[in-house]
C-alpha cells in the first residue's frame, strides 16, 4: 500500500513559481561563493561564514551568516551545516524565533543545530522583521502584508535547496511561541512544501487572523500545561498591545485537531508519559493506492513495504511547564514559568521529523 509519505511528500507539490525558480538563477540572494547569484541591482552582499575552531580546511563551515532579498527587504539568517556530511542532499530544518527575540536567541534556547548536525541535517534560523513573524492572516499596522513571511520562507527554502543542497523532499519547520505559530501557518498553507512541522508554545491564530490547514502534513505541538503567557486553552480575546496586536489563538488541542482533520485522521490515542501526556492522531493513507501484490500477483496489504515511518499529528502537554522550551538550559524570562526537564523538545522534534 502506498504510504502517506508517498502520497503527500513525494513528489513535493511545489508552488509553480517556486518550482520554476529552482532551475533559474535567484536574483538578490547572497551565497557563500560571493558570485553565483550576484549581478542584480537588488542583490545583497555575500554571506559570511565562520569555521568551527580546529576544523580543517576541507571541513564545511559550521555557521554561515547569510542574507537574501525578498519583497524589497534584506532578510538575514544563521545557517548551520553538519561538519561531517556527504555530498548528497541534506534534510533542512527552518527554526523561527519567538516574538521579541532573534535567530541567535532561538539557537541558544533550542540548540537544534547540535542535535540536527549529528543527524546530517542543515538548520537555518531566520530573522523576523521587527523581531516577529506574520503568523496570522490579519493585516496590522506593523505588518500590513500578512503574507510577507510566508513568501520569505518559500524564498529561503528555494535558496537553500539551490546553494546548500537541501533536500526539497525533507524540509521541516519548527518554532517557539510566535515562531511556533509561524511554523504552523507554513504547515497549514503550504503542506506540499514541507515534510513536517513542530511548534513549541505556539498555536494556530484564530478570529480575523485565522489560519486553516489545507492538506495533510505531519505536525507536532509541544505545550506547557501551566503556560502563563499564552494559555494552553488558547486566547480568543488577548489584551491589546501598544506596539503590535497580539493575535487571538485556538487552544493547543484545537490547533492539533485542525491538522488531524485536514489529514483525514481517525480518533486519537492519549498516553500518559512521565512528565507529559502524548496524544496521537494517525493520518489517513491514500485510499486509492493499490495494495502491494503477493507472490501470486494478487494485491495484499500485508505485503506492503514497511519502512518504519508513519505520518501523525501529535500533541504533547508537558506537566509543570510554562511558556518555555522543554529541556533548554537557558533560563526563561521572568513571568514565563518553569522549564520542564522531563522532555527534551529538541530531540523529540527531530525524532518526530525522522519518523514522518
Amino acid at each position: 500500500m502506498r504510504s502517506f509519505r508517498d502520497l503527500s511528500l513525494g513528489p513535493r507539490r511545489w508552488p509553480a513559481a517556486l518550482a520554476l525558480a529552482l532551475t533559474l538563477p535567484l536574483a538578490g540572494c547572497a551565497t557563500e561563493s560571493g558570485g553565483r547569484d550576484s549581478g542584480s541591482p537588488d542583490s545583497a552582499p555575500s554571506a559570511s561564514s565562520t569555521s568551527r575552531p580546529g576544523a580543517t580546511a576541507s571541513a564545511a563551515p559550521e555557521e554561515v551568516r547569510g542574507q537574501l532579498r525578498a519583497d524589497g527587504h534584506t532578510r538575514r539568517y544563521l545557517l548551520h551545516r553538519p561538519v561531517a556530511a556527504d555530498d548528497g542532499r541534506r534534510p533542512l530544518v527552518i527554526a523561527f524565533h519567538g516574538r521579541g527575540a532573534d535567530a541567535a536567541e532561538m539557537r541558544e534556547k533550542s540548540r537544534l543545530e547540535k542535535a540536527a548536525g549529528a543527524r546530517g541535517m542543515l538548520v537555518a534560523y531566520p530573522e523576523g522583521l521587527d523581531k516577529g513573524w506574520g503568523a496570522g492572516e490579519q493585516a496590522t499596522e506593523r505588518r500590513p502584508d500578512p503574507d510577507l513571511d510566508v513568501r520569505f520562507t518559500e524564498a529561503l527554502i528555494k535558496h537553500l535547496v539551490r546553494t546548500e543542497r537541501a533536500d526539497p523532499e525533507r524540509v521541516y519547520v519548527a518554532g517557539f511561541s510566535n515562531g511556533g505559530s509561524m511554523a504552523l501557518r507554513m504547515a497549514a498553507e503550504r503542506p506540499g512544501l514541507l515534510a513536517g512541522a513542530a511548534s513549541v508554545s505556539g498555536q494556530l491564530p484564530a478570529g480575523a487572523a485565522a489560519v486553516e490547514p489545507t492538506g495533510p502534513v505531519p505536525v507536532m505541538v509541544v505545550y506547557g500545561a501551566d503556560d502563563p503567557v499564552r494559555p494552553l486553552a488558547g486566547w480568543p480575546s488577548p489584551p491589546p498591545d501598544p506596539e503590535e496586536p497580539i493575535l487571538p489563538s485556538l487552544s493547543a488541542r484545537d490547533s492539533a485537531e485542525a491538522f488531524a482533520s485536514a489529514g483525514g485522521a481517525g480518533e486519537p490515542v492519549t498516553e500518559d508519559r512521565k512528565g507529559y501526556d502524548r496524544t496521537v492522531w494517525r493520518l489517513k493513507e491514500d485510499p486509492d493506492a493499490p495494495d502491494a501484490p503477493d507472490a501470486s500477483g494478487t494485491p495484499d496489504a500485508s505485503d506492503a513495504p514497511d519502512d518504519g515511518r508513519e505520518a501523525t499529528v501529535q500533541l504533547l502537554v508537558v506537566d509543570d511547564a510554562g511558556h518555555t522550551w522543554p529541556g533548554s538550559s537557558i533560563p526563561p524570562p521572568k513571568g514565563f514559568g518553569p522549564t520542564s526537564k522531563a522532555l527534551n523538545a529538541t530531540d523529540t522534534i527531530l525524532d518526530f521529523f525522522a519518523a514522518a
